[in-house]
């Protein structure tokens, strides 16, 4: 697979049949290993090993309802008290970190209602705040640390 601007991690990769198929650590079980899970993969293992964000409060292919439609968030953070904090929207190297990803997570937002959200394709890498009421994003200088979130909880 393709060299993310990422740290390399180790992952369990097989062969299942003509297929390949990752360890989602996250899920406990194999995925199928596409370009997009292995950016997914890499980012959670980012923010996790190098960010200090806590497995157990990402929720991984979280499924909300939006409008009648059954939607999957690539991931989400909650805060210790349950509520989601922030939307993490993953794509393969090779699709653009366009406005069409930004669109995509406010549709999600129109749900969970966050105040912020991630994006990356594995080379490019977005953190953003929203203003809910404005609907306006204001960037982060970059990926923050858990210790951020966890600091805007309590």
């Amino acid at each position: 697979m393709l060299q993310l601007n990422l740290p390399q991690y180790n992952f369990n990769v097989k062969k299942r049949g003509e297929k390949y198929v990752i360890l989602d650590s996250q899920r406990k079980r194999y995925v199928a290993l596409t370009p997009e899970e292995w950016v997914r993969q890499h980012f959670i293992r980012f923010l996790t090993e190098e960010k200090g964000y806590p497995p157990a409060l990402l929720s991984v292919e979280h499924q909300l309802e939006v409008n009648g439609m059954k939607r999957r968030c690539d991931a989400v953070l909650f805060g210790r008290d349950a509520q989601a904090q922030l939307i993490l929207e993953f794509k393969a190297p090779d699709i653009p970190v366009s406005q069409a990803v930004f669109d995509q997570v406010a549709v999600y937002n129109s749900k969970l209602k966050v105040d912020y959200f991630m994006l990356s394709n594995g080379m490019e890498h977005y953190a953003c705040r929203i203003d809910l009421a404005t609907a306006q994003y204001k960037f982060l200088p970059g990926i923050p640390d858990y210790s951020f979130f966890s600091a805007i909880s309590v």
